[in-house]
């Protein structure tokens, strides 16, 4: 929204707002039963969640021809009954961005953009460096997730051509309840192909974190060992990249690839994680539909080495059409201990109109291994303190979801789902667990 445009300065404010209703019925396979009988967890629940964000932003032009600009902004957030977490009716109103920064040319076609403070930053396919806040929980919104931007952040970048260096110091937005004193630096290289696709590389430094690892039980039996502090010293590197090498032979088809590699020397660390997608776009049918396949891996702790293989996420985009571990395991697994093979369908009868269905089948990298962190430790038929699955077969989850552009400034969505538990989940339950449900529909307005 323009506020204010004469001679070297523009100023614009931003408003943006959402309200979402939710219903979730046989939460988590009703899972609390069997591993805390004692906590009264109600696993069919509905809610309504909401947020508004406004914003304003200038951009100023130097005599030098450099831009200064910079953002303000603050989120309030407020859930209306008790969510999937069991938490409701809280709410939080927190800064969100709070950024200066400067961009311009230094000649011979490089370009530069730095920048200071809060704000959001996302790299790569958002496999690592993404969500930089948390939502939910005393704040109130789960599922919205509003908040995006990292509580501090200096970023550099660096173009030539159709090559970007950015180089980044964050720390991340973390709930006041589990802050884990995380921050991170690091870079990342990309190169942008004119013609369609791309390739990079990130390199991600945790400087300081008092955050938890857990690692399981020797031969997986017992409870498993919390490691305090475990994710200080962490280094990851990713390599990413997203083309068509056969372009000319194979007209609509696109190729996605990652993986990454993460050690930390000091708690004996080696993980890894990666992920291939292809994807056709039937452009010459009706709805011009688009169908994805995919399979992605996150390494799991072995319970038979002394060594830590579980793959620490970080930072990742957790959305169905990001790197969500399936729709709603999402919420119960993150990556970590977990693959997945994919497969989403998306047609679009109108330009405003589009419908996506999205099907997961998860599953365990390592039985008796700590599949999230820990929660589902429990004691089984013979007495012994075990946690994970003891088989690898998780869940099979389907998605459909419709979004709608209303106009401009308004976009409807609305989904459901249900999750298949598979013989792993069954297993801890003792017998054939019911399916997980649920619905909802949003608006989110955005100016």
């Amino acid at each position: 929204m323009l506020i204010y445009d004469q001679e070297a300065l523009t100023v614009r404010g931003h408003l943006q707002f959402g309200l979402n209703a939710v219903a979730e019925s046989n939460l988590f396979w009703d899972l609390a039963a069997t591993t805390a009988p004692s906590s009264s967890f109600a696993p069919d629940t509905n809610w309504l969640e909401g947020y508004i964000k406004p914003g304003i932003s200038f951009t100023y032009q130097l005599n030098t021809g450099a831009v200064f600009y910079g953002k303000l902004s603050a989120v309030s957030s407020y859930t209306w009954g008790t969510d999937a977490f069991d938490t409701g009716n809280t709410g939080a109103t927190t800064l969100e961005e709070a950024y200066l920064g400067i961009r311009g040319d230094l000649g011979a076609g490089i370009s530069y953009d730095l920048s200071l403070g809060p704000r959001e930053l996302t790299l790569g396919t958002g496999m690592l460096i993404a969500n930089g806040a948390t939502s939910g929980f005393e704040r109130g919104a789960l599922k919205l997730g509003p908040r995006k931007a990292w509580e501090r952040a200096a970023i550099g970048r660096l173009s030539f051509g159709h090559v970007t260096g950015t180089a980044f110091f964050l720390v991340p937005n973390e709930l006041p309840s589990t802050d884990g004193n995380n921050e991170l630096a690091g870079f990342d290289l990309r190169y942008d192909n004119p013609t369609g696709g791309y390739f990079g590389a990130t390199y991600v430094d945790v400087l300081k974190s008092a955050s938890p690892y857990p690692q399981a039980a020797p031969g997986g039996i017992g409870a498993p060992m919390v490691i305090t502090g475990a994710r200080d010293g962490t280094r990851t590197i990713g390599l990413y990249g997203k083309t068509n090498p056969f372009a000319g032979r194979l007209k609509n088809w696109a190729f996605t690839g990652e993986v990454a590699y993460q050690w930390n020397n000091r708690v004996d660390l080696e993980a890894w994680a990666g992920r291939v997608t292809t994807e056709y776009s039937f452009t010459d049918l009706p709805w011009s539909p688009a169908l994805a396949l995919g399979y992605q891996s996150f390494s799991g702790d072995d319970p038979n080495t002394t060594k830590l293989e579980r793959f620490d996420p970080l930072y990742y985009q957790g959305s169905p059409s990001a790197w969500a571990t399936g729709s709603k395991s999402a919420s119960t697994f993150i990556n970590s201990n977990v693959n997945s093979l994919t497969m989403a369908l998306r047609g679009k009868p109108t330009q405003q109109d589009t419908w996506t269905l999205r099907y997961s089948h998860i599953r365990a990298n390592e039985l008796n291994s700590p599949v999230q962190f820990g929660q589902a430790t429990r004691v089984n038929v013979n007495g012994n303190i075990v946690s994970g699955v003891t088989d690898r077969h998780l869940a099979d989850d389907l998605f459909l979801e419709y979004n709608r552009i209303v106009n401009p400034n308004t976009f409807l969505t609305a989904g459901i789902s249900v999750s298949f538990p598979g013989a792993g989940i069954d297993n801890v339950i003792g017998e054939n667990a019911d399916p997980w449900t649920g619905g909802f529909i949003n608006v989110v307005v955005n100016y």
